[in-house]
């Protein structure tokens, strides 16, 4: 066996030298020193440094509170301690066919027709984006890119059909030279309903590696392939009708506890499921504990909206089953009545849940127990308990509401932090390469400032 080394030009025990005034007076300004250094690079480090001289881009504060006595704060780990982020939004007169994808082939569908609804979402966004202290008008500099488009919308007022928005998506798609340097790994699209990136029929070959927002996550259950990555992809909060979540007098106002008739309510058309026609049943047996109408939606018993909100705050718990997918408009409405959501939508994903403990605030039930047992435990909880929910509940709901950045808490401010997370100094694809002076090709090794439009797509 071997002997461990020994330095024999230095005697094992040496002389301690003796510490005087004056050494110790200079450790103490060495160690104080050190400490103001630490502090000083600390502060001035920001989590995505620019390319270019930082002084050009001076470090934007987050306006999400970071009070770790609320119910939900930012992590840093993989966030930052703060927003930094440079989005460009493409204008619809600068790619030939994304007006289409907005007002339909006519360009009759205007913006305030789509922003109300379920699927709101895709013209809110926009609109917030546009007035963002994140929004860059310099493409070099942009981190992210968002492409506006109200496909939904357009699609279900007769815009256009599914085989002319995949049509339009491509060629919007064939004109972007950065969408074409990434792969498509730093632009952003919005589809708002439950059918997700599926309403592009041909997302999967074009948008694969995009970064997509939508309230719904994996689709498996009713399709081969689901269009959400969870690597990748953000789910955002659906969107509740403007007049119960504005700030001051809201459309109606929630109901104590003792004057709530039912114990829970299910408000929508059965639409031939089976959790909702099981509730519908469950309602016909319990009709004192269980409210669930059969709801009109056009015609002159038509349920208006405030009519809707009225029947909504009645109830202690209002369930929320699947509908044609798994996520719900109801799980986001109730917290605005203050009722507490059940989760009846075994598939079902939320928002933010790096931040929000939804143990804490609703409720998740299996949809294979729908009956009796159900009833029973919800009746088994107590206000005192239920009352906890809802306190927990008011604080976290200012994350579904879509009011601007400059708010304290949004639902805009909790998608920029996720997009933030999305953010990479370089992207790679298939089709793009580099030279030994930073220079990025193509395949035919021209440079990038030269790329001509329409681009090939993979």
């Amino acid at each position: 066996m071997g002997s461990l080394p020994t330095n024999r030009s230095r005697p094992f025990h040496t002389q301690p030298t003796s510490c005087t005034r004056t050494h110790q007076i200079g450790a103490l300004a060495l160690v104080a020193t050190t400490f103001f250094l630490t502090r000083l690079f600390d502060q001035t480090f920001t989590p995505f440094p620019d390319t270019q001289s930082p002084a050009s881009h001076p470090t934007v504060s987050s306006s999400i509170s970071f009070d770790h006595n609320r119910l939900f704060s930012w992590p840093e780990v993989g966030y930052g301690s703060q927003l930094n982020l440079k989005i460009y939004v493409y204008d619809e007169n600068e790619i030939d066919g994304l007006k289409d994808l907005m007002y339909g082939r006519d360009g009759k569908i205007s913006p305030d027709s789509c922003i109300k609804g379920q699927w709101g979402t895709q013209v809110k966004i926009h609109k917030l984006l546009l007035k963002s202290k994140f929004r860059t008008m310099n493409k070099e500099e942009a981190n992210l890119f968002f492409v506006p488009a109200y496909a939904k919308c357009v699609r279900m007022m007769g815009g256009l059909n599914d085989k002319e928005i995949n049509q339009t998506y491509v060629k919007v798609l064939s004109q972007m030279p950065y969408f074409r340097l990434s792969g498509g790994r730093n632009h952003i699209f919005v589809f708002p309903s439950g059918a997700g990136a599926h309403l592009f029929k041909s997302w999967a070959i074009y948008l694969n590696r995009s970064i997509i927002l939508t309230p719904e996550g994996d689709r498996t259950d009713k399709r081969d392939t689901s269009a959400f990555n969870t690597w990748k992809d953000i789910i955002i909060p659906g969107n509740v009708d403007d007049g119960m979540t504005k700030a001051g007098a809201t459309l109606i106002q929630p109901l104590p506890l003792s004057k709530r008739k039912y114990l829970a309510n299910f408000l929508g058309r059965a639409q031939g499921k089976i959790g909702r026609l099981q509730l519908i049943e469950l309602a016909n047996k319990y009709p004192d504990k269980l409210e669930s109408p059969e709801l009109k939606f056009s015609g002159p018993n038509k349920l208006g909206r405030k009519e809707y909100f009225e029947h909504l705050r009645n109830a202690k718990f209002c369930l929320a089953p699947r509908g044609e997918s798994s996520w719900t408009l109801r799980f986001y409405e109730s917290f605005f009545v203050e009722c507490v959501p059940v989760v009846l939508s075994d598939q079902a994903e939320l928002p933010f849940q790096n931040v929000v403990d939804y143990a804490q605030i609703s409720i998740k039930w299996p949809s294979t127990r729908i009956g009796p047992q159900l009833l029973e435990y919800l009746e088994s909880i107590p206000d005192k308990e239920i009352e906890k929910m809802i306190a927990r509940g008011r604080q976290v709901r200012c994350l579904w509401v879509y009011a601007p950045e400059s708010q304290p808490c949004s639902a805009i401010n909790g998608i920029l932090w996720e997009l933030q997370r999305k953010v990479r100094r370089f992207h790679q694809s298939a089709e793009t390469f580099w030279l030994h002076n930073a220079t990025v090709v193509n395949r035919n090794l021209v440079p990038f400032p030269h790329w001509k439009p329409p681009m090939p797509l993979p």
